[in-house]
């Protein structure tokens, strides 16, 4: 399977890193079909995946006062992406987010399901929602959520990485993505060309407290910092608007055999190979 993927940033770099010589990262923006066709005329790809999107630096903040690069980044260039690939016949992964969700669903077990409709409050979320609505219409087509990426590998846009530097912190609870295991749904999808709307978040939920409480415990026994109610964050001026806190029901992955570890197993496997791989980069530096 040749697997085209557009997006250099954080995710599209670790995909292509683990597929190896089955991936191919795209060097190209895509602002138009035509640019689109080119890449597939030029790579000739089984199936293509869209890793690409705009978050800003160094968070979502920025996106309140980038509000059209925002709507290009995460809604448009979808759109022009699925367009292509429809015309061309080629079966597309969409990378989506979670955060499209706030607060408690109104199901009993308060977790939002794949069918439910968003309640998007930031400029970021509204327009990941927006390309959601268009692309979920589209036959040959699915979209993959994730939610608060946690990865082995230290890098800026890890979970681990963030907490671990903040000196305040909100003890929240989420559903969260494992980095390592969407690697594994992701392919999984691709090659059995999954359709629909998928939450790609490992079952169970995770606080904040229990992810830096890992961290004391397998990687820096000396860390430590404060904890402030959620409420705080924007009266602090830490955030310009709240974040999304949500809890998501991943329960069709299953309809395609598909499953992924319980948070609680996936985030101590992945916090013990992320306290390897720092001492490896201590070593180095």
């Amino acid at each position: 399977m040749k697997i085209l993927i557009f997006g250099r940033g954080y995710l599209g770099n670790r995909l292509a890193e683990a597929w190896k010589d089955e991936a191919i990262l795209s060097d190209v923006r895509i602002t138009s079909k035509e640019d689109a066709f080119a890449e597939f005329a030029r790579h000739q790809p089984d199936v293509v995946l869209n890793a690409a999107g705009v978050r800003g630096k160094p968070n979502v903040d920025w996106c309140e006062d980038h509000q059209l690069e925002t709507m290009r980044g995460n809604a448009i260039l979808p759109m022009i992406l699925a367009d292509a690939c429809a015309e061309a016949g080629l079966y597309l992964l969409h990378m989506g987010s979670g955060c499209i969700f706030y607060g408690d669903s109104a199901h009993e077990d308060r977790a939002w399901k794949e069918e439910d409709h968003g309640n998007p409050d930031v400029v970021y979320s509204r327009a990941k929602w927006a390309a959601d609505l268009v692309l979920s219409t589209l036959p040959n087509v699915a979209i993959a959520r994730i939610r608060m990426p946690i990865d082995w590998v230290p890098s800026l846009n890890n979970m681990i990485d963030k907490l671990s530097t903040y000196p305040k912190v909100i003890d929240v609870e989420n559903s969260v993505t494992i980095i390592e295991d969407m690697i594994d749904v992701f392919h999984q999808m691709l090659e059995k060309k999954a359709t629909g709307i998928f939450h790609v978040t490992n079952p169970g939920t995770m606080k904040h407290r229990e992810l830096l409480d890992l961290y004391h415990e397998l990687v820096d026994q000396n860390h430590s910092c404060e904890w402030i109610h959620n409420d705080e964050l924007v009266g602090q001026g830490l955030a310009k608007k709240g974040r999304s806190n949500n809890f998501l029901s991943n329960t069709r992955l299953a309809e395609y055999g598909i499953h992924m570890r319980p948070v609680d197993v996936a985030l101590r496997d992945t916090m013990t190979k992320y306290a390897e791989a720092k001492k490896i980069q201590v070593r180095e530096e």
